[in-house]
Formats: C-alpha cells, sequence, structure tokens
C-alpha cells in the first residue's frame, strides 16, 4: 500500500522567496562592483588611459636632418649628399635571417661582401629599426623587389641620404669619411638625435665638427588606424640641417700640390702666416674615402692595411721626420736674438768637427769644407761644421728652448684630431726613454736636425710662418666660417700662438731671413732648385733627414728606400709674407723644392684669392 505524500505550499513559497532574495542581492553585487569599477576607470584613472588612448593611435616619426655640406675658401664643394634607395631589413620582424636572405639573392645580386657587412652590423646590436643590406639599388633592383614585397614581411626599400666626396683621395686625409655607427659610438651619443642616423664622422674634419655637420633630429606626430595606416599627419617639427662648412683650404692649390709630388710620397702644408689659415695639406699617395661611406670590402680593407705605401696615413699631420737642415734658421735666430753670437763671429770650415779629447769625426755634408764661414754663409750653404760649433756656445738647453719658442716637441692644436706632438729631445728625455747620459755629440746632431729629434710637416710650416712674422704666430686651422640657422657666416677668429718666440736683439729676423732669401738667390745657395727667377721674393731653407745609416741599409728592400727625405721651408714675399709652405718629399731630394715652387707659383701669381673672396 503506497504511502500519499501532501505538499506545503507555504514552504515551497518561503524557499523560493528565499532564493529570488539571493539571486537579486548577488545580482546587485555584481552591479554595484561594476558600477564601482566604471567609476575608477572613467574618474579616477581618467589622464592614464587617456594618454594610453592617444598613444595607440598617435605615432611619433623622427625625421632624419641633412648633413650639412662643405666647401674650399673660393666656394667649390667638396662633401655634399646624395639620395640613394636601400634595402632594408627590420631584425625584430624577421623569424629566419638567413632564410630571408637567401630568398632575396634569388632576385637580387647580393654580393657575399654586402652580406658580410650586414651581419656586422646586425651583430653590434645597434638600437635602429633596419639594417642595410644593400646600400644603393638601381631602378631595375626596386622595381624587381617592389614586385616580390608581399614575400618579406621586415623588408623595406629606404630613402636615405648618403654622402658623397667629390674631390675623392684629393681631400681624404682632411675631410676625413663618414662610416656607420658602431655599438660603441652610439652608446656615447644623444640617442634621440641620433634615432634616425646611421652614419657619424670617422676621422678628419668629418669627426672634428661632428656636432656642427649632423643637425638636429626632427619629429612628425601621425594618427593611425587599427590596421597601421596613416590617417592623416597632425604635427610637424622640422628637423634642423647640419651647418655648412667653409674651409680654408683652396682647392686648386691643393690639386697642384698633388701633381707635382708626381710619383713621390710625402706632404705639404701651405700657411697663411696673416692668420693661421690652412691654404693646403696634402699627404701622399691617398684612398678615395666614398669606399668607407658605403661600407668597406674586406678586399680593399686589406689593400690599404697591407699597402707598404701606407695611404691611409696622413703624413702632413701625423708623419714624424728628422728636419735636417730645415732647422738651422730657427736655431739661428735664437743665437743672434740672445747675442750668444754676432753676424761677424766666424769660423774657418775644413769640412769637418771634431770634439775635444774626441777621435770621432762629425763630417759637414761638403767634406771638402766651405772655408771661412759666418752665420749669413752658413744658413746660404747650409753648413753643418758652423752649427756644431754654434751648438757647443749654446748647449742643449738653449737649443731646447728656442726650438721651443717656435712650438716645436708640442701640437700646434689644429682642428684634426690625433696631431702628435713631435719631440725635441734632451738630457732629461734619453735618460728617462733610453736610460743614457747626454753626450755633447748628441747637442751637435740636434744642431743639424739630425738625432732624436722628431717634427711633423704641419709643424715645420707653423715655424716657418712664425718666423716669417718676426716670432708671432697664429694658431692653424682648416674651418674658415660656418653657416648658421639664418644663413649668416659666422667667421673663425685668428688665435695667436701661446707661445712667442721673442728674442733680445729682434734684428735677428731681419739677419736670418735675408739669410734664407740668398739661399735661393746667392749663386752658392743651396735652393737652386727652387729657381732663382721668381718674380717675387722667398725666404727659404732646405734639409735633409737620414732615413738610414750605413749600418741599417741591409733592412731596406729596394735602393730607393735608402735614398734620404728631402725637406724644404718657405714663405713668400719675403718682406711681406702670404704664404709659408713645409715639404717633406720621401726618398728624393730634388722633389721638395719643386712642389714649393709650383704651390707658390700657383697661390702668388695665378691665384687672387683676396678676389675671390670679395665676389662671394
Amino acid at each position: 500500500m503506497s504511502r500519499l505524500v501532501f505538499k506545503n505550499p507555504h514552504q515551497e513559497k518561503r524557499i523560493i522567496n528565499r532564493r529570488v532574495v539571493v539571486a537579486i542581492a548577488f545580482i546587485l553585487l555584481l552591479v554595484l562592483f561594476l558600477l564601482a569599477r566604471l567609476v575608477y576607470l572613467q574618474v579616477f584613472k581618467h589622464s592614464y588611459y587617456t594618454i594610453l588612448s592617444k598613444q595607440n593611435r598617435i605615432e611619433v616619426v623622427p625625421i632624419a636632418p641633412v648633413r650639412g655640406l662643405v666647401y674650399d675658401r673660393n666656394g667649390v664643394l667638396l662633401a655634399r649628399n646624395i639620395p640613394v634607395f636601400s634595402l632594408d631589413i627590420i631584425p625584430s620582424e624577421i623569424t629566419n635571417m638567413k632564410q630571408t636572405i637567401d630568398e632575396l639573392s634569388k632576385i637580387l645580386l647580393i654580393t657575399p661582401e654586402q652580406i658580410k657587412l650586414f651581419y656586422k652590423a646586425l651583430h653590434q646590436q645597434r638600437r635602429f629599426q633596419s639594417i642595410p643590406l644593400i646600400l644603393k639599388l638601381s631602378e631595375k633592383d626596386i622595381a624587381l623587389f617592389s614586385i616580390n614585397r608581399y614575400r618579406f614581411p621586415g623588408v623595406e626599400i629606404k630613402a636615405r641620404m648618403l654622402r658623397d666626396y667629390l674631390k675623392g683621395p684629393a681631400f681624404a686625409h682632411v675631410l676625413g669619411y663618414v662610416g656607420r655607427i658602431n655599438a660603441q659610438e652610439f652608446a656615447k651619443l644623444d640617442e634621440a638625435n641620433y634615432s634616425t642616423s646611421d652614419y657619424i664622422g670617422k676621422t678628419g674634419i668629418e669627426v672634428k665638427y661632428e656636432n656642427i655637420l649632423h643637425g638636429q633630429v626632427g619629429f612628425k606626430q601621425i594618427e593611425i588606424d587599427a590596421s597601421g595606416n596613416i590617417v592623416r599627419t597632425l604635427k610637424i617639427i622640422p628637423p634642423i640641417p647640419g651647418k655648412t662648412l667653409h674651409l680654408t683650404i683652396d682647392e686648386h692649390l691643393q690639386k697642384v700640390a698633388i701633381e707635382a709630388f708626381g710619383k713621390f710620397h710625402g706632404a705639404m702644408v701651405a700657411i697663411d702666416p696673416n692668420n693661421g689659415e690652412v691654404l693646403a695639406m696634402v699627404s701622399v699617395p691617398s684612398f678615395d674615402p666614398n669606399l668607407f661611406v658605403q661600407g668597406i670590402t674586406q678586399t680593399d680593407y686589406d689593400f690599404f692595411r697591407n699597402d707598404p705605401a701606407r695611404p691611409m696615413y696622413n703624413r702632413a699631420l701625423n708623419g714624424l721626420y728628422p728636419p735636417g737642415s730645415a732647422i738651422k734658421p730657427f736655431i739661428g735666430v735664437a743665437a743672434l736674438g740672445d747675442e750668444i753670437v754676432t753676424s761677424k763671429d766666424r769660423i774657418f770650415d775644413p769640412g769637418y768637427f771634431t770634439l775635444k779629447n774626441s777621435a770621432h769625426v762629425f763630417h759637414d755634408w761638403n767634406h771638402q769644407g766651405h772655408g771661412w764661414v759666418d752665420m749669413h754663409r752658413a744658413i746660404v750653404v747650409s753648413c753643418d761644421t758652423y752649427f756644431y760649433w754654434l751648438s757647443l756656445k749654446m748647449g742643449i738647453k738653449n737649443i731646447d728652448q728656442a726650438l721651443s719658442a717656435f712650438g716645436f716637441g708640442q701640437a700646434t692644436e689644429i682642428d684634426l684630431a690625433g696631431e702628435p706632438s713631435g719631440l725635441i729631445p734632451g738630457p732629461a728625455w734619453k735618460e728617462k726613454r733610453w736610460g743614457q747620459s747626454w753626450y755633447p755629440g748628441d747637442t751637435l746632431n740636434t744642431s743639424i736636425g739630425q738625432g732624436f729629434m722628431q717634427v711633423s710637416p704641419l709643424q715645420l710650416a707653423v715655424a716657418t710662418a712664425t718666423l716669417s712674422m718676426f716670432g708671432q704666430g697664429y694658431q692653424p686651422h682648416l674651418v674658415k666660417s660656418y653657416k648658421n640657422m639664418t644663413s649668416k657666416h659666422v667667421t673663425s677668429i685668428p688665435k695667436k700662438l701661446s707661445y712667442q718666440a721673442k728674442f733680445a736683439q729682434m734684428e735677428a729676423y731681419t739677419a736670418i731671413i735675408k739669410a734664407m732669401q740668398d739661399v735661393i738667390q746667392s749663386s752658392e745657395g743651396r735652393g737652386f732648385r727652387f729657381g732663382r727667377n721668381a718674380t717675387y721674393s722667398v725666404a727659404a731653407k732646405t734639409g735633409t733627414a737620414q732615413v738610414y745609416s750605413i749600418k741599417d741599409n741591409s733592412s731596406a728592400s729596394s735602393i730607393e728606400e735608402l735614398r734620404d727625405h728631402g725637406l724644404f721651408i718657405a714663405f713668400a714675399p719675403a718682406d711681406h709674407p702670404r704664404i709659408a709652405v713645409a715639404v717633406v718629399a720621401e726618398h728624393t731630394g730634388e722633389t721638395a723644392p719643386i712642389v714649393a715652387r709650383k704651390v707658390m707659383d700657383e697661390y702668388l701669381l695665378n691665384n687672387a684669392p683676396s678676389n675671390k673672396e670679395a665676389a662671394q
């Protein structure tokens, strides 16, 4: 018999009501939570999410500045920027770099050197958006890639400005070159200002004036949609281009000097003694700086590195040579100026000189001797014996002080990096360097510019200019002026050298300059290769720098390497100098005065710098 169950409607109603209340309470709680969250986001976090929203739809794109141009003193363009299209890869968007490059190689010609340069830049971990694989695309390359663009996400064609050096090797050591920024350089740069820059000055003017030439980066605010497409441009802050530099150098004078060297190697520096402007600065042989802009191949780099002629070595700035007899006028001025000797003091030159209690013989270049010699004739015929005798009267301390007064043994502070100081030897230096005592024979060698003494062609030119101005020189400089933001020229102000070659008897300068004039004009003057038919007055001095002693000759690889270097210093006109020149011609005694003559003729006779500058 089944049991009958009777429902209790009141109890069921209470249960249902209780469940409804719980459900409503839960729903209300959720609504309150959502309302609270909405108030928090809309009121308290309004500013924060507004900024995030703007960042999502607005993108700031940097705009690269145009690098400043470089002209010579007469307005000849030396360095410019040319537009090119490059094939760039964005590393962060590539999953398989090797596969991507292999696929690109099937449609474009990509050399192994280009791939090596790309991976080199890639491994430097530079914080740039893209890295160029092919720096200069042809129109055919652009068309081929455009057709296959869809196959290569993360690869793009990018327009960029490429540095171009119009005069090639002629200005390589002066201008220097730009190259790709490496990781070490980027760590020291203003990251924001170089966010769009791939290149930076490496050597020469390019690195010394990097801050002026580079310019200031600009910015563009653009609005983009959800797909990343540009909707509109909101704001543009244009970049500030780099300043345009005008150098002191005369491009044509530079060319004349290079051609004058012919097959020989060496250096030449020409300076305006009145203000320190460098009119020409030549180092031969040279190299093409454009190779480094595009990324030099390993083959080319190995060629430059292994070339015994060292074309990348700036002989004019960094080359150190014994000055030989070119040092004699500076010692002579000090000897007369400090009244150590007079113009009338003379000695008899038998062709050699000996020290007391010494068997060593110091020979004159003329083994037959010059007979009776005073200061004037000693300069004209370049008598070594006279300066041997003079050096003992002066002593090494006075000689060193005299040479220091003309700037030897110290950097000229020209606006180029890496200038050496050269060397004026003395007892303290020899003891420190070699642990040896200073001997009277060392003093004799120093007096004729041999032994330990080392000077650069630039130092010789500055010292010659200082001598021509009776002891007051000017700091050499390569930048004549630059254009500022308002296109106005800011001209470099000549800066006098901190040191001066001043002596008790300033008439000594007149006497030495007269002797230097006779180096050219006298029938026995050693400057005969310069020529005695110049229509302007010239004060000059020759020099020979010994390269090998007899005991060292076995180490030379050719007869040419056994020959001494020829030096020549000169300024003109002698009574009102406009140009001072120093030339070093390696392994030849004839070329130096010929180079000086051609440069001086071009500047004083065929050139009209004042007229050209007035026309600018």
